[in-house]
């Protein structure tokens, strides 16, 4: 993507639809959330199972297109984790929970974190700049 001023209409559709996206993505990992702790039946939680993989896949990809440097911040690569553990979920079901519980605190520490630590690149081992994003 080029490095371009936007205009004030497509921030505000650009924010908007990055806002929309996470919103749907939370919703979606409550769900299975709520699913994994209480271990309730697959079918119980898999809608929302499917909402927080496909709104997720749409936000890395959201990432990755804007700036690939995404790959190589911490911001990036504990997404990459997540998805890591996740995947843990089939050779270990007994240990969903914890798991999911990992999960959760590192999305916290991605999310909420301070700007040095998510836009720490571990290639140039030191913070750098992304292009110019778009919150939400």
């Amino acid at each position: 993507m080029a490095n371009k001023e936007l205009s004030e209409s497509s921030f505000w559709i650009q924010r908007i639809g990055k806002t929309s996206l996470r919103a749907l993505h939370l919703l979606g990992v409550c769900g299975v959330g709520g699913g994994v702790l209480f271990h309730l039946a697959r079918a119980e939680w898999q809608d929302f199972w499917l909402l927080a993989v496909v709104s997720g896949s749409l936000l890395m990809g959201w990432e990755i297109v804007r700036d690939w440097r995404w790959l190589i911040q911490l911001k990036g690569v504990l997404t990459l984790a997540k998805l890591a553990l996740l995947c843990l979920f089939i050779p270990f079901p007994e240990h969903k929970a914890a798991l999911f519980v990992v999960i959760l605190l590192l999305s916290v520490l991605v999310s909420h974190g301070p700007a040095g630590l998510r836009h720490y690149s571990i290639w140039h081992r030191r913070r750098i700049e992304s292009r110019k994003e778009i919150k939400g």
